[in-house]
């Protein structure tokens, strides 16, 4: 056939498409694996070429290889990030749990263009494979592709949601609201109080984040086939992670414990709990600030959301929080992927984990949506939102709950009473309390102001 041409590995001949860069593991890798169609995600990918480009370098420095085949390697890696190179990795997800076949895949597209650049063989398990074995360059390369994702996408995307929120406070620090527990109305709070409450989230989120990054950037290589190293220089390790830095300009570091890494994913999964304490504290974000933009007449109305689009195909004029809704399906999802994860982690069978590409794929998916959406609620719901002050100083008026503030002087059973009547009546506090109590309203108005409370005074 002319469209294909016939490749060969250990267990014999195979069709390949005729201009593909890999060869026959990967093509049995796509016979083998029709399951998804979903690709191993585009970072991981990413990170297992510069993988091979450090350990080629390793390699050159360690006489392990000649320094052309070396530079042939990381010239051909070079020109795969400079392109589309994704469309050379078709292998499925849903593969062998080692990862072997997306290795491997690896291998082959880069011994293609390795070969035509040295001028003569590079072969893709003696020379771009030198050194490593799938169980350890898979697990190095999830941890490389998350650390890179987590710096380079999802902790820029969080701290410019601090940042957002936390100036979006300053603005809105003269409005006071009621504050509700248990979705009831509760003391009056300012609304820079809620938005703090809520940068405080994201930035402890961060620092969550953050303290896994010594162990993420800690890596299996060298470990080779069950950790032991066989094949591989005493000194790679280190080399390893000496050239992965200055490609990457993050510090990278062998293992302290290569079994660990390699027959365990638990830096992993400790990541993944740290990203869904994140999605947690964003969904939060997110249902206070639908409540809050509720309405606008029959729901609470404190706010108005920046209008993006409409929100209804039958009912004209009605506009939705998309940006909120958003943030709530991703917040779910990654709570989801974390679940997929565990589940995975505890799958280290003896000396190897058999689920690395579900867990880099839920990982990394998870870092992706959420760096994605942080900054849109940043920009589209936080930064623009609108108050409706009016509605704040009626629902304050009418608020019974601020009655708390004179338990110390009528005592709490009293209180309650006065509050039962406001809210039967449906009349301000401050009228039934001058009523029921002796004290006169210019002493109420003190005691009852709003203003006040929220600085925890009476």
């Amino acid at each position: 056939m002319s469209n294909t041409r016939i490749e060969r590995d250990s267990m014999g001949e195979l069709q390949v498409p005729a201009e593909a860069l890999y060869g026959a593991q990967t093509q049995r890798a796509v016979n083998n694996f029709p399951v998804s169609q979903q690709r191993m995600p585009i970072q991981f990918i990413r990170a297992l070429l510069l993988a091979k480009a450090a350990a080629a370098k390793a390699n050159v420095e360690l006489e392990q290889m000649q320094a052309g085949q070396g530079e042939a390697i990381v010239k051909a890696v070079e020109q795969l990030l400079s392109g589309d190179f994704i469309q050379h990795f078709p292998v499925d997800i849903f593969q062998t749990g080692s990862g072997t076949s997306s290795n491997m895949n690896a291998n082959e597209v880069i011994a293609t263009l390795a070969s035509r650049i040295f001028g003569d063989n590079i072969n893709p398990n003696d020379h771009v494979n030198c050194g490593q074995s799938s169980n350890d360059i898979i697990p190095t390369t999830i941890h490389v592709s998350a650390a890179l994702a987590l710096h380079e996408q999802l902790l820029p995307a969080l701290r410019h949601l601090v940042q957002v929120i936390e100036r979006k406070a300053v603005e809105v620090h003269p409005f006071i609201k009621t504050g509700r527990t248990h979705l009831m109305d509760a003391m009056p709070v300012r609304m820079s109080q809620v938005l703090g409450g809520w940068a405080a989230q994201v930035r402890a989120a961060v620092a969550h984040i953050e303290s896994t990054l010594p162990a993420l950037q800690a890596l299996a290589q060298g470990g080779t086939a069950v950790g032991t190293g066989v094949n591989a220089h005493p000194e790679f390790a280190v080399r390893f992670s000496q050239q992965l830095s200055t490609l990457t300009q993050i510090p990278f570091t062998p293992g302290q414990n290569l079994f660990a890494l390699i027959g365990s994913q638990d830096t992993a999964v400790a990541v993944s709990g740290q990203l869904k304490t994140t999605a947690v504290a964003l969904m939060k974000i997110a249902n206070d600030l639908r409540w809050m933009n509720s309405g606008p007449l029959a729901g609470l109305g404190e706010i108005e959301l920046e209008g993006l689009q409409p929100g209804s195909s039958i009912m004209p004029g009605k506009v939705n929080p998309v940006i909120p809704e958003a943030t709530a399906m991703v917040a779910a999802q990654v709570i989801g992927n974390d679940a997929t994860i565990a589940v995975a982690g505890q799958s280290g069978n003896f000396e190897l984990n058999v689920m690395l590409p579900i867990i880099a794929q839920n990982l990394l998916s998870s870092i992706e949506l959420m760096a994605n959406v942080s900054r849109l609620l940043a920009d589209k719901a936080i930064a623009s939102f609108k108050v409706n002050e009016p509605k704040l100083k009626e629902a304050l008026a009418r608020n019974p709950i601020l009655v708390t503030a004179l338990n110390p002087i009528i005592g709490y059973q009293k209180a309650a009473e006065i509050a039962k009547t406001a809210y039967k009546q449906g009349r301000p506090i401050i009228d039934v309390a001058l009523e029921h109590t002796d004290l006169s309203r210019s002493q109420l108005e003190v005691l009852l102001d709003p203003e006040k409370l929220t600085a925890g005074g009476i």
